[in-house]
């Protein structure tokens, strides 16, 4: 399998099993697209007809042309054989998928009220609550009962807004911190902020105890200030941006912005840019999850805007980079030499399986998503996991076991996408967010793109 498009002036073609990118003139574009389905000489006769006129087009070059794509072909450079679905298959039914991380759910309050929270403003359309120590001691200790051999666990501090909590955020850290060499672990904490708490006590904890944090911002003041009100009502963009830079300024580690486009900032290329601007360089933008009555939420006829957008992102970083200001876009991440990971491609996003949320109140849940969703609950941090059918079901939202990923020119790139995203457009966790899928394939087009132009100029 092969996909092809063209980009930036590049002539791309992918062969998807082996992974190998090629950079090619038209007239071999054109000669690979058809060369699988048409014999050679009418092909080269046809390819004659349309650039017989340029001089450097000529029978030769185009019998040459054919040899050439023809050896890549013998080396497993291009058409090359799915050679990863039987392994797949197999490793897929004999894994067992162990917990790794939490999102313990300190608050289900927020001193935000952003009109598109998919938590019912922190609350997750329920009642609002903090997180005890004794709660959070208990999800400490299942994860570490339940986590194996694996040495790195993961914790989120997420809400509502978990600095509403900071003294358990604390506690529940230095409790972490005790239990490591006892039981030969290493916890990785992340918080998520929406940063009117952030002070000076904060980022000096940051810096020593957490591995990520995430700050959310969604970019100009306009567009921010829409949306995301406090509870009086009023924009927060003046008084998170100053605390943001302070804390990157002061940042010893790794950390990202985060935004929420929408129907209402489409040209979201923008936000990016103007947060760039600000001094931010670790970036992240993700479509808004939102039902389709609402007025922000993304329509059909919105994607060729994002399309453009996604491709206007990859030129600008392409341009800031060759001044010498680079940044970092989450989702152009993408690892052309090492290969794709089986694991992921197994695993999916983790939910359910390898990765659960807990409530303030000790319960578990997939993800933060599925959160108070009764047909989701999965049990609590003292007696376990009581709905292992539904740990299992959640083990198939993968590459892998979905039909609709099989023939997928970007399946080896993907985990399977979001499981809450595929319930809510399809009725099932297992069913698939078509919507999403055209968009990341957008996204790693644009991301082989740059890596295409990098190569060139180095």
């Amino acid at each position: 399998m092969i996909h092809q498009y063209q980009l930036n002036g590049y002539n791309i073609v992918l062969d998807v099993y082996s992974g190998a990118v090629h950079l090619v003139d038209e007239v071999a574009y054109d000669m690979i697209a058809g060369y699988e389905t048409t014999p050679r000489e009418p092909l080269i006769q046809a390819l004659l007809e349309k650039y017989g006129q340029r001089e450097d087009v000529d029978a030769g070059e185009l019998q040459a042309c054919w040899e050439d794509i023809t050896a890549l072909k013998d080396a497993g450079k291009l058409f090359s054989q799915d050679l990863w679905r039987d392994t797949e298959q197999l490793a897929f039914d004999r894994s067992k998928p162990v917990l790794k991380a939490l999102c313990l759910h300190v608050a289900h309050s927020c001193n935000l009220n952003c009109h598109y929270c998919f938590a019912s403003q922190g609350n997750y359309h329920g009642e609002r609550a903090l997180m005890s120590f004794d709660v959070g001691k208990q999800a400490l200790d299942f994860l570490i009962a339940h986590s194996g051999n694996r040495v790195n666990l993961e914790v989120d501090f997420f809400g509502g807004e978990p600095l509403m909590n900071w003294q358990v955020v604390k506690d529940l850290v230095a409790y972490a911190r005790t239990q490591e060499a006892i039981h030969h672990k290493n916890f990785r904490f992340t918080l998520t902020t929406n940063g009117l708490l952030l002070d000076d006590e904060v980022t000096e904890f940051c810096n020593r105890e957490m591995h990520n944090v995430v700050l959310s911002l969604d970019g100009r003041r306009e567009v921010h200030d829409r949306l995301r009100k406090n509870l009086a009502g009023q924009g927060s963009y003046d008084i998170i941006v100053p605390k943001f830079q302070r804390f990157v300024e002061k940042r010893q580690g790794s950390y990202y912005i985060r935004g929420t486009f929408t129907h209402d900032n489409l040209d979201f290329c923008e936000d990016i840019l103007h947060m760039a601007d600000l001094g931010f360089s670790e970036l992240s933008m993700e479509p808004v999850v939102s039902a389709p009555d609402e007025p922000w939420a993304l329509t059909e006829e919105d994607k060729p805007v994002l399309f453009q957008q996604y491709e206007r992102l990859a030129k600008e970083m392409l341009q800031r980079e060759a001044e010498g200001r680079p940044i970092t876009f989450y989702h152009y991440m993408l690892d052309l030499e090492g290969g794709p990971c089986l694991h992921k491609r197994m695993s999916g996003c983790g939910s359910g399986t390898e990765y659960l949320a807990v409530t303030p109140w000790g319960e578990l849940f997939p993800c933060h998503q599925f959160v108070n969703d009764p047909d989701f609950s999965m049990g609590d941090v003292w007696q376990g996991i009581t709905k292992p059918e539904l740990g299992e079901k959640f083990h198939r939202c993968n590459v892998v076991a979905n039909p609709d990923c099989r023939d997928c020119w970007a399946r080896l790139y993907c985990a399977g996408g979001c499981a809450a995203n595929a319930y809510h457009a399809s009725g099932d966790i297992n069913g698939t967010y078509h919507y999403g899928c055209e968009l990341f394939k957008k996204r790693v087009e644009c991301a082989i793109m740059m890596k295409a132009a990098q190569a060139q100029q180095d």
